[in-house]
């Protein structure tokens, strides 16, 4: 902060502290009020408490430090903010005279707290550098294993994997096909692709810049941050990406042995291409503008039709009409995630739709696509090629209406947390709507109730 700027902040607060080492080394500091700033001098004139002089040294660096917070019973604090300067100063006439020369500042209004912590990460490791320094070996951040292993695969957005997964095996099922051990095999190889591919984003993410430059990732955006807090190195990252898809290509080998379907196989390396060019060269889908149609494609018919194909051994309509809206509606999530990306994202070349359009394009784009997903499911159960209790996938509707009234009300960052929330929420409960709506066609049918179902 400059001296100008953090003087003229000094001026609104009616306390300061003064403060400083003795010549033994400890830290001494006096509480003040009634001072003055004389922003174009940069000075400060402060009052000698109780009127009496007070050692203040004028041979060393001396600190001035003012600001305000405000305590909000059983939630915690807001409205923090605070300047530091630091400088020279002595005694003269009875009032303390302070003339800084560097400033530090910061206000939860201007920089919200969490980015305020990004910006500060640099800063970090220069003091762990230092501490490595004094006593000999790496001082590093730590984090127990499996809060590391939560954090670096986000272990969360497995639903994205999920809800294709088990509705392609209800579809399936529907048509008289269950093998248990094969929904197994296909549930744990399609979870590890995805936590692959999380991985290996945050890899390529950190080599070609992205999340570097972004310093207002949140629980939905912004990668793992792992690699960028000094968690997990770059080449450990890799390593953890490359057994997540060692495991997925082992079991997809297994399941095709086991099917013995052509089918399965082409749909399994066009999944493992898919997967590893969302991020990285010489795809970088993501970074062309694909990033979107990469995962729909992905997360919708590769994931659900294959699924299907593990239990039955051949490709069918149904299941491909039926990932349509898983499809939009992932991808939707990808689609609003990147909303508060798109300052990194830009100035990384990663050219999103978000970035290449007007925040006005994208929620019209956002609705066309909602509205999309749905108006397939109607379509779907008007001609016969769904069953007509995946109708209550339409129950969802108010949570995508919420969604594009929230991205319409603002782009920032964290003002969007509750909006990309309840967008994942929506693909979660579609998909589980659907997926209820089978197992109720499928229990009507075997109860003879309704053959049609």
């Amino acid at each position: 902060m400059d001296l100008a700027t953090a003087l003229g902040k000094l001026k609104a607060y009616p306390y300061a502290n003064l403060f400083w080492q003795d010549d033994a080394g400890m830290p001494l500091s006096v509480a003040l009020e009634g001072f003055s700033v004389d922003v174009e001098n940069a000075r400060v004139s402060l009052p000698v408490p109780g009127g009496e002089a007070v050692r203040v040294p004028s041979d060393r660096a001396v600190g001035l430090i003012s600001g305000h917070i405000r305590r909000q019973p059983g939630i915690g604090y807001d409205e923090r903010r605070y300047v530091e300067l630091w400088g020279r100063a002595h005694v003269d006439g009875g009032r303390i005279l302070f003339e800084p020369t560097e400033a530090w500042g910061w206000d939860e209004a201007e920089l919200p707290f969490m980015e305020y912590s990004e910006r500060g990460v640099e800063q970090a490791f220069r003091y762990f550098g230092g501490l490595s320094a004094r006593f000999g070996h790496a001082m590093r951040p730590r984090l127990q294993i499996g809060w590391l292993l939560f954090r670096a695969t986000r272990l969360p957005f497995l639903s994205a994997t999920l809800v294709p997964v088990l509705l392609g095996i209800a579809v399936a099922a529907r048509q008289g096909t269950f093998d248990p051990l094969l929904a197994v095999l296909t549930v744990v190889g399609a979870a590890a692709v995805h936590l692959g591919l999380n991985v290996s984003n945050d890899v390529f993410d950190d080599v070609l810049g992205a999340d570097r430059l972004n310093y207002t990732p949140t629980p939905y955006s912004g990668g793992s941050r792992v690699i960028q807090y000094g968690l997990l190195t770059r080449r450990e990252m890799a390593l953890l990406s490359a057994t997540f898809y060692g495991l997925a290509i082992a079991i997809g080998l297994v399941l095709v042995a086991m099917t013995r379907s052509l089918e399965l196989l082409a749909i399994g390396v066009l999944g493992v291409i898919v997967s590893l060019g969302y991020t990285a060269p010489p795809l970088k889908l993501v970074y062309r503008g694909l990033g979107e149609f990469a995962v729909a494609l992905g997360f919708g018919p590769l994931m659900l039709v294959g699924a299907y194909v593990v239990q039955t051994g051949h490709v069918a309509l149904e299941p491909v009409i039926a990932s349509i809206p898983v499809a939009l509606l992932v991808a939707l999530i990808l689609y609003v995630n990147e909303i508060p990306d798109r300052p990194a994202d830009e100035a990384a070349g990663k050219r999103t739709l978000v970035v290449r359009f007007s925040p006005e394009i994208v929620r019209a784009g956002y609705l066309a696509a909602a509205a999309i997903a749905f108006a397939v499911i109607v379509v779907g159960v008007v001609a016969g090629v769904l069953p007509w209790p995946t109708l209550l996938a339409l129950a969802a509707v108010p949570l995508a209406v919420q969604v594009y009234r929230g991205i319409g009300q603002t782009s920032y960052a964290y003002g969007l947390m509750s909006v990309m929330a309840t967008n994942i929420k929506l693909h979660v409960v579609v998909g589980a709507l659907l997926v209820v709506g089978y197992l109720a066609a499928i229990a009507a049918t075997a109860l003879g109730l309704a053959a049609s179902l």
